[in-house]
């Protein structure tokens, strides 16, 4: 028997409330029968206790969300309005030792609940469980997908049969291996989530027929920069406008390099280099020269490209005709290699142990 003390009122409605959800009674109880069983309390405070003319108690998963999962008052008031349906806490409980005994934890457990409360709601037996199985059975760990499912919950919304397999029949085609496809998921937690409809496999159909790349080419890309081929399909598009420009062939080698340093890189940037480089005296033909050579200078900093330029003319003696002609130099690291590899030259120099013709002499 539920006993409900008449006074005062506004604790006998908020103590029915509780025994109720706890006993995950409170869905046989319409707004009516409240009302019936509150009528000898007070009727301005019974009013309030259904919902009538005062301000209505706090939804109980404010208190939940606050108790069980950390949020600050402001925070779980605020992620609790996904969660207005809810009549029990049977479902989050749930949840929330699920992804506990998962490993995730609590501040975990707040992200993935932040960017989508409902979570709360999915049922572990049929949802959440099959899908972490799923990611065990193809070689992942239980810290692997915490960390893909802490950066990217898109995961759990994903449907196995419909989502999962798909994309990941598509990546191994592209990858070459399930070992790679592991490898690329474990670092970019996007990676499920585009779609293979509407990105991928238009993005590949365009580039092998329209552009006459080989499929093997775009795979050497993938490999070790999967997010170009799961851009828009109309920034493909674009950008293969602008690789156009450059004036190299679409069936050279070099083309596909230049296509990824091209979406790495803004069109500020690009531009902003090649002015550069033309400012040290390089001239169109030695530009887009070196470009073909080494695509990647485009996707340099514009402040990292003029510094190497000034220590290779300035310090080593370098004129930029020469640079242009060997300008994989310019990819290297400054710091790191051109200047310690040029002051171990200057040692050799000083002691006699470096020829004119660049070669070291044998003591």
């Amino acid at each position: 028997v539920i006993r409900v003390p008449l006074s005062p009122p506004t604790m006998a409605a908020a103590t029915l409330r509780s025994v109720l959800r706890r006993s995950n009674l409170l869905p046989l109880f319409e707004t009516r029968r409240l009302r019936d069983l509150l009528f000898f309390s007070s009727s301005v405070d019974a009013a309030a206790a259904v919902g009538g003319t005062m301000s209505p108690d706090p939804h109980f998963m404010v208190e939940y969300l606050e108790n069980s999962c950390g949020f600050s008052p402001s925070e779980a008031a605020k992620f609790s309005k996904p969660l207005a349906h809810l009549r029990s806490t049977e479902k989050p409980d749930a949840v929330l030792n699920f992804m506990r005994s998962q490993g995730i934890d609590g501040a975990g457990i707040r992200k993935v609940i932040s960017s989508r409360p409902k979570f709360l709601c999915y049922n572990v037996e049929t949802n959440l469980a099959p899908k972490f199985q799923f990611l065990l059975d193809l070689g992942l760990s239980k810290s692997d997908i915490v960390y893909a499912i802490q950066n990217n919950n898109a995961i759990l919304s994903l449907n196995i049969h419909r989502s999962f397999v798909p994309k990941l029949e598509m990546w191994e085609r592209l990858m070459g291996s399930r070992e790679h496809v592991l490898s690329c998921f474990k670092k970019t937690t996007w990676f499920f989530s585009h779609s293979v409809e509407k990105r991928i496999h238009p993005n590949l159909k365009f580039l092998t027929d329209e552009c006459g790349i080989p499929e093997e080419r775009v795979s050497m890309i993938v490999k070790s920069y999967p997010h170009f081929i799961a851009q828009k399909p109309e920034s493909l598009r674009a950008l293969i406008a602008r690789a156009d420009e450059l004036g190299i062939p679409r069936h050279s080698q070099s083309f596909i390099w230049l296509l990824r340093s091209l979406h790495r890189a803004s069109k500020t940037t690009v531009e902003a280099n090649g002015e550069l480089l033309r400012s040290f005296g390089w001239s169109e033909a030695e530009f887009l020269s070196a470009v073909k050579q080494s695509p990647n200078l485009l996707s340099l900093s514009p402040e990292s490209l003029r510094r190497k330029m000034e220590f290779l003319i300035n310090e080593v003696g370098y004129v930029p005709s020469f640079i242009a002609d060997h300008c994989h130099l310019l990819q290297y690291s400054l710091e790191k290699r051109i200047i310690p590899r040029f002051r171990v030259l200057e040692m050799l120099k000083t002691k006699g142990l470096w020829t004119e013709r660049g070669e070291c002499e044998g003591k």
